[in-house]
């Protein structure tokens, strides 16, 4: 048998994705444009319907409460999106709600337990709704995505539009035909189109505004869990920034972007705080696997889903329809592009040589403790920098990548860096990059 050749097994590592339609700085036509920036507002539609939907109850709010703080939520996600894209990382990212802010808030808000949080995995609530949603999305997105027209791939491109609306339209005839009549009420409120309430209890217009609740208190206790929910939001937000800029064909983002990044987003969870949105912010990972589903990295395009937030966060009623989509159509699309972002930063191992015992180890070891701890990027920071500074990282700098990273941890070092990440307006002269 004829051995079989290095050069016809091994691929070269690159520093950015190929295959990427339009990049961080080149943009789609303005109809698609449209149309894809709407895509990512029903997306990020998901977690702004069901962090309140989840919290708001336990606190004794109405329908009406739910409402103005799923209009609140995404008023605030617009504002952080656009000044995300404009002033922090400016990589195509949309800012949105933080799960790690639930456990301390419900503990605020004295729950006696997290009974009130369902599992947020809702394909299994009804998975008449959630497998068939699966299916199609992957079938749209991958083995019909060179079906094109007009030489645009339209299924690709806009699969999950068109995925939503039609499993949407199959819930709502499971609706009216009585197929939850006799279900569990959890089953109901999460598979029901018309169990919401978002409708009948938005008001036609309505724009959110600061201490809209009242003015705020002060705990130290309360103070110190969400401190540690921050920390961990900032940590994920890091490591969705690195994946995005790979997804947007940009280079990885210098440290004093990450630095500028983390900043706005400091200041936009302040204004979570005095908007009250419930929650704090982060980046929305799901919005970050979407930019590789459709092979779309476009800055503008996540602009004008900003757009599309502040605008349907003041028109209620237009706002609410949209959000009544079924909880189950939402998290088969997070089961794709969740698992999308993960494997976007395994693909950062091909700088590391994972023929070594040491990083293979490491690796390993990660994936163990993320069995135990809740936030799976947190874990994997604190025990992959402690494993890599202390075994044999002096004999092991080129198994561990950096002479690869090395050339991206100042803004000057390559020439691109200026093209992905200066700021508009000549703003660069007042903070000069480092």
């Amino acid at each position: 048998m004829a051995a079989i050749k290095p050069e016809e097994i091994s691929h070269s590592p690159m520093d950015q994705l190929q295959g990427l339609e339009y990049c961080i700085d080149s943009n789609p036509s303005w109809v698609e444009t449209i149309l894809l920036g709407f895509q990512h507002y029903i997306l990020a539609l998901g977690t702004a319907v069901m962090i309140p939907s989840f919290l708001v109850p336990s606190m004794g709010g109405s329908d009406d409460d739910k409402v103005r703080v799923v209009q609140t939520l995404l008023f605030v996600e617009g504002i952080n999106t656009l000044v995300q894209t404009l002033f922090g990382t400016r990589l195509p990212t949309v800012i949105g709600g933080s799960y790690a802010f639930m456990v301390p808030i419900v503990s605020i808000i004295r729950d006696p337990s997290l009974a009130m949080i369902e599992d947020p995995h809702l394909v299994g609530t009804c998975v008449e709704i959630g497998i068939p949603m699966l299916i199609l999305f992957v079938i749209f997105s991958q083995y019909l995505k060179n079906f094109q027209t007009r030489q645009v791939p339209i299924l690709e491109r806009f699969a999950l539009l068109i995925t939503t609306t039609v499993i949407w339209a199959y819930a709502h005839l499971l609706t009216a035909s009585g197929a939850y009549k006799h279900r569990p009420d959890v089953t109901q409120h999460s598979c029901r189109t018309d169990r919401a309430n978002l409708i009948s209890s938005a008001p036609w217009i309505k724009i959110p505004y600061p201490l809209e609740w009242g003015a705020p208190t002060f705990d130290a206790g309360h103070s110190f869990g969400m401190m540690a929910a921050v920390l961990v939001s900032l940590i994920e937000s890091t490591g969705a920034f690195k994946a995005a800029s790979r997804l947007a064909s940009a280079t990885p983002p210098p440290a004093h972007v990450l630095s500028r990044g983390i900043g706005w987003q400091g200041i936009g969870i302040l204004l979570n705080g005095l908007f009250g949105t419930l929650t704090g912010s982060t980046v929305s990972v799901e919005n970050v696997g979407l930019l590789g589903s459709n092979r779309i990295g476009s800055r503008r395009v996540i602009q004008v889903s900003a757009g599309f937030m502040i605008f349907f966060s003041m028109l209620g009623k237009f706002g609410a329809l949209f959000a009544s989509i079924p909880f189950p159509i939402f998290a088969a699309i997070y089961c794709v592009l969740f698992g999308l972002v993960a494997s976007v930063g395994l693909s950062f191992l091909q700088f590391t040589n994972m023929n070594s015992m040491r990083n293979l180890f490491i690796v390993g070891f990660n994936d163990f403790l993320n069995t135990i701890f809740y936030s799976s990027p947190t874990v994997a920071l604190i025990i992959a920098v402690f494993l890599d500074n202390t075994l044999d990282y002096k004999d092991s700098a080129k198994d561990r990548g950096m002479p690869w990273w090395a050339k991206f941890r100042t803004f000057k070092a390559d020439s691109r860096n200026e093209e992905f990440y200066s700021l508009p307006f000549n703003l660069n002269r007042f903070f000069p990059p480092s």
